[in-house]
């Protein structure tokens, strides 16, 4: 048994959950209020004691077993939630190894030398004549001293060996400097500081511990305006959200974040009191800074400036399916990248421009009351491209009319609720002036294009044992997550196969939420990763990112399908039934439940719930329609 199986046999969930939900019994499971958002009408929350798992069916409707509970509960990420469970438990985690301990050490030692930088650079900026000008610029942007004090803001001089003779004289290395992307070398063996004559902006990770810089130009004749630090051990812009380590608390409360562009867009808008607000940094945006904003809320809104979100990058934006928001070299709103994160983050994401000409600072420091409407305006991304399409054409103009279907109709194609698309259908009819069913005979048209088959790959068989198990049972949740891992390890390859198969059949991609247990999602989510990025073989970088409690998990993943040859065709349709039959369980199960949060809200007269509730109920039963006619 690993250390994380341990944990769990040992803490009962429903003890766990019931330190801060009141539970009462029903049938077999227990039901209560959720302690993740407001509500006290409808106990939306159910604990399902047998397979060791939570979820709401309400507004969070997110799930998952006793690792997942603490990390929403505490913010934590996995690890520490592990940490705490352990102790609870009385599970003696194993300590890491000597190679883990020496990387921690040299994170800390780098995060150190940064948070003396910060300290250098304020001194610069409140200290000296030379960072007046820069102070000057910070005020005439409407920051307070008190703001100016609590994001850390400084002054980087006009010197090409400030910040490089400082820390030398306190006994720094020039390595030191170098990895914490501090200086920059010369080809020449030399070395000069990275940020001059700039306004320094403290990056920090989510738990508030440095990362590194963001500097901004004082003369405008400089390049580039803004300049981060480069790629160190403990700075990578696409894991990092500035504000987030202060915004945190304010976007779980409201249960909202907001994406806006730049560092004084987000300071400003924390000083008028919208904290919820982060920036990307001006570099797209990450599924690993999605991931990071929905541990608060899944509520997300983007607020572009009109160039991003304009008729033209709108057209471009349509064509490019990987990047969410490009602004260099030129800005990119990718309505169906946009799409794709909701689906896998089972997120609301909206879009929301601004006035003509304006940045969210000075919207905010106008009127504060505009940025909440403007806010309060924010569309779905679907609503957002049809009106920024409709806005700069003439629909008077049948080939327009023609034109803007094509480019919507993908869109509405990609969404996985049937009610959605169905509404957003009927949306576009009315906005084009158009019989709804001239859009179905599009959609049908373009749907019977011939769709080149890739060999080596064959249909499932419905009618097939699930093969290649040779007497090995299968049967609880966890044990069907756990092989399916074990397989996805070995053949992570196997997931372009297994997604193309769930469109197929109108089901949305393989994602860490189609498993519920925190050490599987964890896994699943670092599988994705490693075929993101080609600079390690898949399983050794999942490896190399797992602590040693997980690399032990991995490992046994990795026993259970010691005996399988996860080249040979059948397995991919064997994953394919499994994921399959995970997504029936949970659709059934919450079919089950909202049928008794009808009957709950039936008797507490409440008909928006009702209504509510019976819309969801829609959409639960076809899918497991689709699920049904998919496994046969």
């Amino acid at each position: 048994m690993s250390t994380i199986e341990e944990i769990k046999a040992r803490i009962n969930i429903v003890d766990l959950v019931s330190e801060s939900v009141q539970l009462r019994r029903s049938g077999k499971n227990y039901t209560g209020f959720c302690p993740f958002h407001p509500n006290t009408r409808t106990p939306a929350f159910a604990v399902f004691p047998e397979s060791g798992t939570w979820r709401c069916f309400g507004q969070c409707n997110e799930g998952g077993d006793i690792f997942k509970f603490v990390m929403k509960k505490e913010n934590w990420e996995f690890p520490e939630a592990l940490r705490h469970l352990a102790e609870k438990a009385g599970v003696e985690l194993k300590p890491p190894t000597p190679a883990e301990k020496i990387i921690a050490e040299e994170h800390d030692a780098l995060r150190a030398l940064l948070e003396e930088a910060v300290t250098y650079y304020r001194h610069q900026l409140f200290n000296t004549p030379a960072g007046k000008p820069a102070l000057e610029y910070l005020h005439q942007r409407g920051l307070n001293p008190e703001t100016i004090e609590k994001f850390g803001l400084g002054y980087a001089p006009d010197s090409w060996d400030a910040i490089n003779d400082y820390f030398k004289s306190r006994n720094y290395s020039r390595q030191d400097l170098v990895d914490s992307g501090l200086v920059s070398e010369r080809d020449d063996g030399g070395a000069y500081d990275r940020f001059r004559n700039r306004i320094m902006f403290p990056i920090r990770d989510e738990r508030g511990r440095m990362a590194g810089f963001g500097a901004r130009i004082l003369d405008p004749n400089d390049v580039p305006k803004f300049l981060n630090s480069p790629q160190t051990p403990v700075f990578d812009k696409g894991h990092l959200l500035y504000g987030l380590d202060l915004g945190r608390k304010a976007i779980r409360t409201q249960d909202q974040a907001v994406i806006v562009e730049g560092y004084l867009d987000v300071i400003v808008l924390h000083q008028a009191g919208f904290e919820n607000t982060v920036s990307p940094m001006g570099t797209a945006l990450t599924d690993h800074q999605l991931y990071l904003l929905k541990r608060f809320s899944h509520r997300i809104v983007l607020a572009l400036d009109p160039d991003a979100a304009g008729f033209q990058a709108t057209l471009r934006g349509l064509e490019i399916a990987r990047q969410t928001l490009d602004r260099s070299p030129e800005a990119v709103f990718d309505a169906r990248g946009l799409l794709g994160y909701e689906a896998r983050l089972q997120a609301d994401i909206r879009v929301t421009t601004l006035p003509e000409g304006m940045d969210p600072d000075e919207v905010v420091r106008r009127d504060p009351n505009e940025w909440v409407q403007i806010l309060k305006n924010a569309k779905p991304v679907v609503l957002h491209v049809m009106d920024t399409l409709a806005a700069a054409s003439d629909l008077s103009d049948p080939k327009i009319k023609d034109e803007i279907a094509r480019q919507v109709l993908p869109l509405i194609r990609d969404i996985s609720s049937p009610v959605e698309r169905d509404t957003y259908l009927q949306r576009l009819a009315r906005l084009l002036r158009v019989d709804e069913r001239a859009l179905l005979d599009e959609a049908a048209s373009r749907r019977r294009q011939p769709v080149r088959k890739r060999s080596g790959y064959r249909q499932p068989s419905s009618k097939a044992q699930p093969p290649l198990l040779e007497k090995r049972s299968v049967t609880s949740n966890y044990a069907q997550e756990a092989h399916a891992l074990g397989v996805l390890l070995r053949r992570p390859d196997l997931i372009f196969q297994v997604d193309r198969k769930l469109q197929e059949y109108g089901l949305s991609r393989l994602t860490p939420a189609d498993f519920q247990h925190a050490d599987h999602q964890a896994i699943m989510r670092l599988i994705q990763e490693s075929i993101d990025q080609d600079a390690t073989e898949p399983l050794q970088f999942v490896m190399s990112k797992l602590s040693l409690p997980m690399m032990e998990l991995a490992d046994e993943l990795l026993a259970r399908t010691a005996d399988l040859d996860p080249s040979h065709e059948r397995v991919a349709e064997e994953i394919i039934r499994i994921l399959l039959e995970l997504r029936r369980k949970t659709v059934c199960q919450t079919i089950d439940y909202h049928r008794f949060l009808i009957e709950e809200a039936q008797s507490q007269e409440n008909p928006p719930e009702v209504v509510q509730y019976n819309q969801i109920m829609v959409q639960l039963i076809s899918t497991r329609m689709k699920l049904d006619k998919a496994l046969g």
